[in-house]
């Protein structure tokens, strides 16, 4: 079922916080504004602080499609727009030649339709869509090239693509368009232009209490204020790969598993793997380490 866009900020953050996506709100201003005004919205930050997961979020509150766009380097129009679907075109082709129908022209004007079109994820979002205009995510911007941002502006700027064989398709309803970057390398201002533009940072500890009580509701909240206050620390060290949000809730999650109910140095040696991604961060944490950062957590906890 689609819902009506949200008519407030505050509708916006209740509407998000309903689905389990806790905003401050900076974000949840940025987010009505870019729905009410039918901007794209990109957001840029560390990996694992919630930006895909707001195009999730959206989609699912509002009842949209979601059509997800992954960014890779290479990555071309063909890959984001569409292909034609080449072993049905050649089955086309021997069938005529066999029956003894193949006029040249007639072939072509044929092969080149609509029938023989692989539609990819931006030629999806400009059509209709049953449910209303989809949420498009664009993921991981950063992980193309200036050449394929450069080929976005005309879809960010029009909400349309241009086919060689068939023309320009244009979106009747805009979609919703989420763009992220985890800042690998600098997008084009070009670009940045023709969106409203947000940093998501790492939260500060209560909303970050809040996220995971929202996502892991089953941690006693004595145990997630440990994990929170943990991890919160564990990022002013000098790391190669801060943990994100995305990984306080999977740690959380691997604790309850375990049957976790109190941090202990033992208990996080063995479980780094949930927070920490590569070996020489999790070689800082060995021995006394985790015991300070533990004891600093708790620091922190005992006025609260």
């Amino acid at each position: 079922m689609t819902l009506s866009l949200p008519a407030s900020i505050d509708a916006t953050a209740d509407l998000l916080a309903a689905h389990g996506y806790v905003s401050n709100r900076a974000l949840a201003t940025v987010t009505f504004l870019a729905l009410k005004l039918g901007r794209p919205l990109f957001l840029e930050g560390e990996a694992g602080t919630g930006k895909t997961e707001i195009a999730k979020t959206l989609a699912t509150a509002l009842g949209r499609r979601l059509i997800r766009l992954q960014c890779y380097e290479g990555l071309d129009a063909a890959s984001a727009v569409a292909d034609w679907n080449f072993a049905a075109q050649m089955i086309a082709i021997r069938a005529s030649e066999a029956a003894g129908t193949a006029d040249r022209d007639a072939l072509k004007s044929e092969l080149f339709t609509e029938a023989y079109l692989i539609e990819r994820p931006l030629l999806q979002a400009m059509r209709p869509q049953p449910g209303g205009a989809p949420v498009l995510l664009i993921d991981e911007l950063d992980r193309t090239d200036e050449p394929f941002e450069a080929f976005l502006l005309e879809a960010l700027s029009d909400f349309q693509v241009t086919i060689p064989e068939l023309g320009t398709i244009r979106a009747p309803e805009p979609p919703i368009v989420i763009l992220t970057s985890n800042r690998t390398r600098e997008v084009h201002d070009a670009l940045k232009r023709r969106c409203l533009y947000h940093w998501v940072d790492y939260p500060d500890f209560a909303r970050e209490l809040a996220i995971l009580s929202a996502r892991a509701p089953e941690a006693q909240n004595a145990l997630s204020q440990e994990i929170v206050a943990f991890v919160q620390r564990l990022r002013r060290e000098d790391l190669f790969k801060k943990p994100g949000v995305a990984e306080t809730i999977d740690w959380a999650k691997c604790l309850l598993a375990l049957d976790v109910i109190q941090l202990s140095p033992e208990v996080i040696a063995d479980t780094l793997g949930a927070l920490l991604k590569y070996q020489d961060d999790i070689q800082k944490l060995q021995g006394s380490e985790t015991r300070r950062l533990l004891d600093e957590a708790r620091r922190d906890l005992a006025p609260a």
